[in-house]
């Protein structure tokens, strides 16, 4: 029995760690709860998994659910990667096509683990080259596009040193959201191509929290009810400071809003 107790406890912590890492890069509840549900019949132990918004609970057992071990992690501290989110869903699907043990299982996971995040100046550049088509598609010239390239660069890069530095999101995004409002704003000042104000108006596209927002319904659909109105809020809030560095940016530079 104790052979199998020890078992069952590395057993959870494993699938706790794993569950812990899959929320923070951006997965869904039901994913999380497919994913390590999948692990678990492979390693032949019940599992019941609670998640929460910042937490989640992992509770296996043999035979018995009075028995059961719980293990808990806090959500792994992270951005959204849809990389190592698609990793860990392929691992999920490897243990359970090879039928892998718990040690086969534990490297493979460290080994994800430790996946290098996409290179800051790619993402800076990906990042504004995608902001600039977005300009495109809503009816932007070229010299529109430019401006929102460029004030998208500037605005990233200030939410890049700010979130390295640990400052708070909220204001990273209000200082973010501003910096690229107040630079593209001069297109609508100086008269520059002919959609100055498309430029404007896009160039804080790149900070809208998209993923939290489809998250938040996805886990609503599936009955996630907390962890979809916490993603949810999260959401409205950064939307909300974003929008607040749009108008601050305006109004100091005189521009009407219509």
């Amino acid at each position: 029995m104790a052979v199998d107790e020890s078992v069952l406890r590395e057993t959870a912590a494993f699938l706790a760690e794993y569950a812990s890492l899959l929320s923070g890069c951006g997965a869904t509840c039901i994913r999380i709860e497919k994913n390590t549900r999948r692990l678990a019949d492979t390693f032949h132990v019940g599992l019941d998994i609670s998640i929460m918004p910042t937490h989640v609970y992992i509770s296996v057992w043999l035979d018995n659910p009075v028995n059961a071990v719980v293990a808990f992690r806090k959500t792994a501290a992270g951005h959204i990667s849809f990389n190592l989110n698609a990793k860990l869903s392929r691992l999920s699907w490897e243990v359970s096509d090879n039928n892998l043990d718990l040690t086969a299982a534990t490297e493979r996971f460290e080994q994800i683990r430790r996946t290098k995040p996409t290179g800051k100046w790619e993402t800076l550049f990906l990042t504004s080259l995608a902001n600039a088509s977005f300009c495109r598609l809503f009816g932007g010239d070229e010299i529109a596009m430019l401006i929102v390239f460029i004030s998208t660069i500037a605005g990233y890069r200030l939410k890049q040193i700010m979130l390295e530095d640990k400052r708070d999101i909220r204001f990273t995004f209000l200082c973010a959201s501003f910096f690229s409002a107040a630079l593209s704003a001069g297109g609508c000042i100086f008269n520059i191509g002919s959609t100055p104000e498309i430029a404007l108006g896009t160039s804080v596209l790149y900070l809208i929290p998209g993923v939290p927002y489809i998250n938040s319904v996805s886990d609503l659909i599936y009955r996630h009810y907390l962890c979809g109105f916490s993603r949810f809020l999260d959401a409205a809030v950064l939307t909300a400071c974003l929008s607040t560095g749009l108008c601050v940016g305006m109004l100091l530079l005189g521009l009407k809003m219509v």
